[in-house]
């Protein structure tokens, strides 16, 4: 596994500047957002002169862009706002391609219109879920365009808000580009800790095979986000049911300061060491 970071932790409008903030850090990868570059998270336009800039910097530096975000809301009850996030998503479909970057992560959506990370009551109606799938079909044909994959991240406030919803998904689109972003903070977010090892073996037992990107954070035992090892996730046994069902892919740190970045890559960097 590889340790990454959210691009967004640093400070930055040049990926240059940012890039080199990551390697500084000790990080060896990062998932990147088009804001690092000045034009926003989900430009619908991305000029080949950003794209250009963004591989040098990744040629300077070293610092591989393993995934590229493109979260929009995809059930916003706003049918316009929904199609102004696709023509983003193609943009940044097409930028990753250009990079070799495998991996566009998306938001699955909530019908929360002010917000697509918190839960609404319509969010578990049957229809709604249809929708968010008929907004996948849209996807899935852009990546397939671009040959890459969409990742999708189990997240209680959203239609997809667990394994189990994830693993639904993914029967619904066998053998296309969807794909899971696992993050063990989102799935044991309201668990009590004697159920969290039984939550994250069933994830795992669910997902493992399509499971392309691990999302590295923690949860205080007051629920509010932590950085990797100041929580109460198990990190030593989480990382090691990941290499035991064969996950090898990026393991990616957000949630944290700019400040806390080079201990959070020890501490990861750490725990690896002693799975080999």
């Amino acid at each position: 596994m590889r340790v990454g970071i959210f691009s967004k932790t640093f400070e930055g409008i040049k990926p240059l500047k940012v890039l080199s903030d990551c390697k500084l850090s000790g990080f060896e990868c990062t998932q990147y957002n088009m804001s690092c570059s000045g034009i926003g998270s989900l430009p619908e336009i991305i000029p080949e002169s950003v794209t250009l800039e963004l591989k040098d910097a990744i040629h300077s530096t070293g610092i591989s862009i393993i995934a590229i975000s493109a979260t929009y809301n995809m059930t916003d009850p706003n049918i316009n706002r929904r199609s102004v996030g696709r023509k983003s998503f193609e943009a940044i479909a097409k930028c990753a391609a250009f990079l070799g970057t495998p991996i566009v992560t998306v938001c699955s959506g909530s019908l929360n219109i002010n917000d697509k990370w918190k839960s609404h009551p319509d969010n578990a109606n049957p229809e709604n879920w249809l929708d968010m799938c008929k907004e996948f079909e849209m996807l899935c044909k852009i990546a397939e365009k671009y040959n890459i994959f969409i990742g999708v991240e189990p997240e209680l406030g959203n239609i997809v808000s667990s394994a189990t919803h994830a693993a639904k998904l993914l029967k619904s689109f066998s053998g296309g580009p969807i794909r899971i972003v696992l993050d063990a903070a989102n799935l044991i977010e309201d668990a009590p800790l004697y159920k969290h090892k039984k939550i994250i073996d069933e994830a795992l037992e669910s997902l493992e095979k399509k499971i392309i990107l691990v999302h590295a954070k923690d949860r205080s035992s007051d629920g509010s986000i932590a950085p990797p090892g100041k929580g109460v996730i198990d990190w030593s046994y989480f990382l090691k049911s990941l290499a035991f069902g064969g996950f090898d892919g990026p393991l990616i740190t957000h949630g944290i300061t700019a400040s806390q970045a080079l201990e959070t890559a020890n501490f990861l960097k750490n725990e690896l060491y002693f799975l080999k």
